[in-house]
């Protein structure tokens, strides 16, 4: 029987360096999500998770804060808001749509969270406060919100209000003894209360109490 020819072997695909990034911020997000965000992560184990040469993750990313701004970069890419008309709506709706945001993206958060507490000097809550300045002053001129409201801080605040809820949210029903689902409904309607309070409470003040 002749001898059988020799397999050829297959010449592996050499990935691009975008293809290379994408899959070491899916790693990234994978082993956050597996073992959870205290964890801690190294950029060996993202590399090794990835199956890419750890030497090019040091090349692409350098630390591991410019791993995770990347990663919260490719979340932020793949989800959105769902509407093209978000900025043109009152601050009130804006507020709340950033909630029911807020409660679909709990990686995100804590990734956000994670890099907080690390200290990192370039995160970024605000990534397009330039359109939030344009649309606080259009709700100021359009009587969406009072001419001398601290559009800015209002803003800071209420997204302070969610990114809080929801990155305790587990932790809140649990010592409320409530489901996870109908703390998020309560708490929706406490948060419209704060909203109107901001928006209409200033408007029409109550009686002095002097």
């Amino acid at each position: 029987m002749p001898d059988q020819p020799a397999a050829v072997p297959t010449k592996r695909r050499r990935r691009t360096r975008q293809e290379t990034e994408a899959d070491l911020l899916d790693a990234a997000l994978r082993l956050l999500e597996r073992d959870g965000t205290l964890a801690g992560i190294t950029l060996r184990e993202v590399a090794k998770e990835a199956g890419v040469n750890h030497g090019q993750i040091y090349q692409y990313f350098g630390d591991r804060q410019t791993l995770l701004r990347a990663a919260i970069g490719r979340l932020l890419d793949t989800q959105t808001l769902g509407a093209q008309n978000h900025w043109e709506k009152p601050f009130s709706e804006r507020r709340r749509a950033m909630l029911r945001y807020a409660l679909d993206q709990p990686q995100l958060l804590r990734l956000e969270a994670l890099l907080a507490l690390d200290g990192d000097p370039e995160l970024t809550l605000f990534p397009e406060l330039e359109h939030t300045k344009a649309a606080l002053e259009r709700d100021r001129r359009d009587g969406h919100l009072p001419e001398d409201a601290d559009g800015l801080v209002m803003h800071a605040m209420t997204a302070a209000t969610y990114l809080g809820y929801c990155i305790f949210r587990e932790a809140l029903a649990r010592d409320l003894g409530l489901d996870p689902d109908e703390l998020d409904q309560r708490a929706s309607a406490v948060y419209d209360l704060m909203l109107d309070g901001l928006v209409d409470g200033r408007r029409n003040p109550g009686p002095s109490a002097n």
